[in-house]
């Protein structure tokens, strides 16, 4: 199943965030296993960066940009795909991105904590918890 996994998620596990990270690691190492095919919008990736190196170290961002090349596909939008994401009724133009994001790459769901940013995208939003709870087997 392909799945995006919007920024908050990956920053959850970057950040140690809780008391969601136990939920996003979760997800994350079904990315990693191959369990899920991942995919990273490509205007992620900067971010990631930036927020990780802003509250950790540049190794630490490194770390995680290096991660997220290496077991998750990273799909980007062209001036098309971004005239269209002006045109979806998505209030966040990162999430908006997001979501077109998750079109092109025919993903079944965009991996969220903000679920409801996304209740007008052309893909489902559901939280890692809930994904985890409905879409993968007990450990």
């Amino acid at each position: 199943m392909i799945v995006v996994v919007d920024i908050n998620v990956l920053l959850d596990v970057f950040q140690n965030r809780q008391p969601h990270y136990r939920d996003s690691a979760i997800v994350v190492d079904s990315v990693i296993t191959a369990a899920l095919k991942g995919v990273c919008p490509s205007h992620g990736i900067a971010t990631l960066y930036y927020l990780v190196e802003k509250h950790g170290t540049s190794a630490d961002a490194t770390a995680a940009v290096d991660m997220v090349l290496k077991h998750f596909d990273v799909v980007g939008l062209h001036k098309a795909d971004w005239q269209a994401v002006r045109s979806l009724n998505i209030a966040d133009l990162e999430d908006a991105a997001v979501a077109k994001t998750a079109q092109l790459a025919g993903a079944a769901f965009i991996l969220t904590r903000n679920v409801g940013d996304f209740a007008a995208s052309p893909v489902p939003a559901i939280s890692p918890s809930d994904f985890i709870n409905r879409f993968l087997p007990p450990p």
